[in-house]
């Protein structure tokens, strides 16, 4: 059986749901409440669901007790109880992940950097590689992906590429990608046939709602410049190119990609913003950790996280120790296992810091 308290929770979010249900229902309602109720009924909607199911196993549960002293009956009781005790165990597991403390970004867009690191030439065609893994994955997911950003190098490499990524709970599957990838594999240019060991960063930025990030206009200064690299033509002819500098804190951010000066300026603030907001949340999250000496890893994008070793055809994340043999399916994508995966991991020790804090 749940928890008193568990229930007691469940019992106020079904209520806030058919509060909002009816909310929804008034005539005189407004677009921009119909847009914030709707968010917050989907929101609430698996959770209930699962709650509602969940009572309905109980009562089951309840009305099959008679029975189960039945002489004729008390069999047939007694595996249908059997399956219901069953049903709701799984039900009360799902509430428990359920209702675990929700990161406030898992349902926001991100923006997506990808820049080479240590190994040269190979980092920046290993920095490709994870671009297309990424894109790919985002394409199977529906999501909307808009380059910001792109650096690329004559050997189809890529120095640095930042993309927006917008659509459904994009935070969420994506937040454990932040942090240093491994590959390890025989170079084109390797005559040799030696292994050779390069990185690739990767950082996954939540993109925060207008209202949580202030910028105020005298604190940046902004230089326009001439675009270069591929992409044709018009990009050189006007300086359309942007730079921001954020003088408080020393940031700063660029935008190329766009033959508009006012687009890349507008693409320029949207990362900037995203930067600030980044700060502040390491600020929030190492306040959180300093509190909860119990958890095992952070996450962080400082961290080495997985490998991609070519050879063997494997892929290693080190955080959960998990290793598949589909390195090619991977790269083209199905990233779900591990996902899925560390999704899982990093709830347990949420829940573990929860109870132990």
């Amino acid at each position: 059986m749940a928890e008193v308290g568990i229930l007691k929770r469940l019992e106020e979010v079904e209520k806030k749901y058919l509060d909002i249900e009816q909310s929804l229902s008034k005539p005189d309602i407004s677009p921009k409440e119909i847009h914030k109720f709707s968010k917050e009924l989907s929101d609430l909607e698996e959770v209930v669901g699962i709650y509602r199911e969940y009572k309905r196993v109980l009562d089951g549960i309840e009305d099959n007790k008679p029975l189960l002293k039945d002489e004729e009956l008390g069999e047939l009781a007694r595996i249908e109880q059997e399956g219901l005790e069953k049903e709701r165990e799984e039900l009360e597991n799902k509430l428990h992940s359920l209702l675990l403390p929700k990161d406030p970004n898992d349902s926001k867009n991100v923006f997506l950097e990808i820049r080479a690191g240590t190994g040269g030439d190979e980092a920046a065609l290993f920095a490709a590689d994870l671009f297309r893994m990424y894109s790919r994955y985002a394409e199977e997911k529906k999501w909307k992906v808009e380059v910001i950003n792109l650096s690329e190098t004559g050997i189809g490499g890529l120095k640095e590429v930042v993309v927006a990524i917008e659509g459904k709970k994009v935070y969420s599957r994506l937040k454990y990608e932040s942090g240093v990838h491994r590959v390890q594999r025989v170079p084109t240019t390797e005559t040799g046939g030696r292994i050779h060991t390069s990185t690739a960063t990767v950082a996954v930025l939540a993109e925060p709602d207008d209202v949580e990030v202030e910028v105020d206009e005298k604190d940046l200064k902004v230089d326009t410049y001439r675009a270069s690299g591929p992409g044709g033509q018009h990009v050189n002819k006007t300086d359309s190119a942007i730079r921001i500098t954020h003088m408080p804190t020393g940031i700063v951010v660029q935008c190329q990609d766009e033959r508009s000066q006012h687009k890349n300026r507008a693409h320029a603030m949207r990362m900037l913003k995203v930067k600030l907001y980044e700060i502040e949340e390491q600020k929030r999250k190492s306040e959180i950790a300093d509190t909860r000496k119990s958890q095992v890893g952070t996450g962080e994008r400082s961290e080495k996280i997985r490998t991609y070793n070519f050879k063997d055809g494997r892929i290693t994340d080190h955080r959960i120790g998990l290793t598949l043999y589909k390195i090619e399916a991977i790269l083209e994508g199905d990233l779900d296992e591990f996902v899925d995966s560390l999704t899982t991991y990093y709830q347990a020790e949420s829940l573990k810091a929860a109870v132990y804090s």
